[in-house]
C-alpha cells in the first residue's frame, strides 16, 4: 500500500508542476477590418446606360447589344450581374460600374462608331429604350 501511496503522491506533484509549465495563454484577437469600398462618380449617361443594360439583361433582351460587343465586354458584365443578383437595381448599378465601367465604355464606343449616335447626349432610360426599339424594328424580317 505504501508503494501505491508514494506513486499517487508522485503523480500529483508531477501534475502540479506540469500545469505550471504549460499554462495556456489565449491572446487577444487581432482583428483586421477591410477598408470600405470607394465608389467613383460616373457621368449621368453611363449611369443611365448601365441601368438600361441591366433592365434588358433582366428581360433576357440583349440580342441587339451583342452587335456592339467588341471584346467580350457583354460576357464580363453579364457574369458580374448574375453573381450579384441579390443587389437592388441602384446598388447593382453602383457596383457594376465600379468594376466594369470600362466594359460599358467599350460598348458605348462601339455604338457610337457603328451608328453615329452621340451616346453622351442620351440622358434618359426612355431615350435608350426608343433607340433599342428602333434598332430592333430595323432588323429585316425573313421567312424561313
Amino acid at each position: 500500500m505504501t508503494e501505491d501511496l508514494k506513486n499517487t503522491e508522485t503523480e500529483e506533484t508531477t501534475e502540479e508542476t506540469t500545469e505550471d509549465q504549460f499554462e495556456v495563454v489565449v491572446p487577444e484577437p487581432n482583428r483586421v477590418e477591410m477598408p470600405a469600398t470607394e465608389y467613383k462618380e460616373y457621368p449621368d449617361y453611363l449611369n443611365v446606360f448601365a441601368n438600361f443594360y441591366i433592365a434588358k439583361f433582366e428581360q433576357a433582351d440583349l440580342e441587339i447589344m451583342a452587335a456592339f460587343d467588341g471584346n467580350h465586354d457583354i460576357i464580363e458584365i453579364n457574369t458580374y450581374i448574375l453573381a450579384n443578383e441579390a443587389f437592388g437595381r441602384r446598388n447593382l448599378i453602383k457596383h457594376v460600374l465600379n468594376i466594369h465601367a470600362q466594359n460599358f465604355e467599350n460598348i458605348l464606343a462601339n455604338i457610337k462608331a457603328k451608328t453615329g449616335l452621340a451616346v453622351e447626349s442620351v440622358r434618359t432610360f426612355d431615350e435608350w429604350n426608343d433607340w433599342y426599339s428602333e434598332r430592333r424594328n430595323n432588323i429585316s424580317q425573313t421567312l424561313s
